[in-house]
């Protein structure tokens, strides 16, 4: 997914009137980078369904069951690092991120095991 984001208007609000906040946060997800993703899922839907309930839950009186709601649609919608993980989606780097310079400062640090450890000791000696 672009790190830019979606970069179009946000789709048609699905429900019944918004609110303000919604109309809001409506036009703030459409412009993220999963909105790619959704738009060719077809799942504006569901973004109008998470919009509504993070309105609710942003509220005071918000109730607890209605927060649960949210936690399980940023989830599914790839909002959460745990989402995105389960749908194996990546955010590619900035067109603006500086790139890495050399390749050994790429590379995977390698973790002393248990052999690197030992000691060889010539034979007849520790005895």
């Amino acid at each position: 997914m672009p790190a830019e984001g979606r970069g179009e208007p946000a789709p048609e609000w699905p429900l019944t009137t918004p609110a303000d906040r919604e109309l809001d946060l409506w036009e703030e997800m459409w412009a993220k980078p999963q909105a790619v993703a959704w738009a060719a899922l077809s799942q504006e839907l569901e973004v109008a369904l998470f919009v509504r309930t993070l309105a609710e839950a942003e509220r005071a009186d918000g109730r607890v069951d209605v927060k649960k709601m949210v936690r399980s649609y940023l989830d599914s919608l790839g909002l959460s690092v745990a989402g995105m993980n389960r749908n194996r989606w990546k955010v590619a780097p900035a067109l603006d991120e500086p790139a890495v310079d050399s390749p050994a400062a790429a590379a995977p640090v390698r973790r002393p095991s248990a052999r690197d450890r030992l000691k060889v000791v010539p034979s007849g000696e520790g005895a």
